[in-house]
Parts: C-alpha cells; sequence; structure tokens
C-alpha cells in the first residue's frame, strides 16, 4: 500500500483528531484537501522538473524564516540538515534570514495616485560570500521571494528577467512563485488556527 502523507497543516499546527481544531478544519472539507494536494504537489511531486526537492526546501525554510516562523523553518530545513550533500545550506540559510528580516509590506508603487503609499525597506540582496556558495540560481531565487514577501508592489517584468538571467527557466518561476505563495498561505491558516485555540482555551477556563 502507498504512504499516505500526513495533512501538513494539522501536524505543523499540532492538531490532533477529535480536538476542536480537527473540528473547526473538518467544516471545510474541500478547503482542507485542497491545502494537502498543494503541499504534495510542491513537495511529493512524481516529477520534480525544474526545481529539485533541496531548492523547494531551501525557499521553504527562507520564507518561514522571514515570516520568523520557527517551527515552520524547522520543518523545511531539517531535511537539509540530514542531508549528507545539503547539510550547509542550513547555515547559509540562517546568516540569509537574519539578513532579510524586515517589517512589510514596502516599496514603490508606479507613479500616480497611489504613491503617497511607498515606503522605505531593506532592498535585500544575498551577501557576496553567500552567493559564491548558492550560485546565481539559487541567490536570485531567494532574493525573489524576499521581493514577493516585502516587497510585491514591485513585483515586474524586471524582477522575472533577472530570474531568467539567473538561470531560471518560465516553469521554474511558477514552481517558485506558487512555492512563496502557499507557503505564506500555510503561515497564515496556522497562525489563524493558534488564535482560535488560544481564544477555546480562555473560554474553557
Amino acid at each position: 500500500m502507498p504512504q499516505v502523507s500526513p495533512d501538513i497543516i494539522d501536524l505543523l499546527a499540532g492538531i490532533t483528531p477529535g480536538s476542536s481544531l480537527d473540528r473547526i478544519r473538518a467544516q471545510r472539507p474541500e478547503t482542507r484537501e485542497q491545502a494537502q494536494q498543494s503541499y504534495l504537489a510542491l513537495f511529493r511531486p512524481k516529477v520534480f522538473g525544474d526545481v529539485s526537492l533541496a531548492e523547494r526546501q531551501t525557499i521553504a525554510s527562507f520564507i518561514a524564516g522571514l515570516h520568523r516562523q520557527p517551527d515552520i523553518y524547522e520543518f523545511y530545513a531539517n531535511p537539509l540538515e540530514e542531508s549528507g550533500t545539503d547539510r550547509w545550506l542550513v547555515e547559509v540559510l540562517k546568516a540569509e534570514i537574519g539578513a532579510g528580516q524586515a517589517t512589510g509590506p514596502y516599496g514603490d508603487y508606479p507613479e500616480g495616485p497611489l504613491s503617497v503609499e511607498n515606503k522605505v525597506g531593506l532592498l535585500y540582496r544575498v551577501s557576496d560570500t553567500n552567493r559564491d556558495v548558492l550560485g546565481e540560481r539559487l541567490s536570485a531565487a531567494l532574493e525573489h521571494a524576499h521581493l514577493l514577501v516585502f516587497r510585491p508592489r514591485e513585483a515586474s517584468p524586471q524582477a522575472l528577467q533577472a530570474l531568467l538571467d539567473a538561470g531560471w527557466t518560465t516553469d521554474g518561476i511558477v514552481t517558485l512563485s506558487q512555492l512563496v505563495s502557499f507557503v505564506a498561505f500555510q503561515i497564515r491558516v496556522i497562525a489563524g488556527l493558534s488564535l482560535l485555540s488560544a481564544a477555546s482555551k480562555r473560554a474553557a477556563a
């Protein structure tokens, strides 16, 4: 029999069968299933294509670290740390997460009525030392992920061209964007469930 992957949001949120949060999630079975299938498509596909598993885990760890979510970071980073070939990535990731910490969203809108909402913030770039270690491809991915997390208003054809110049294919860029969106969604859902759990405990007390 094929091994069944545990529901990733249940796992990361610490949801046990029959708990109040399990019952809440059970009210939206389609949403629950779609979230799980998105995870499997991104991290357990039959074919990884243009983006390797290690690259996916690195990008997901970086996003979780930027959001200051240590449990989610560990979930994606642990396989890298346990790997004989990818362990070096973890130390580089930690340094780049620290360098990329910011409060957002910020950035500039195109000139027009929304320009009054422009906000100055960190323009993140991978350090020269770590760029040599990561290579241009993965460095560009981290920089683009940081842009989507903190400066989404500045997503542009030029930003996509930077990925192409670094060796990303069109399909790879789609996967990268999906990774950023999914992990950010996962973080929001888990944060919301944590708030519901805390509120439920207060009410019970």
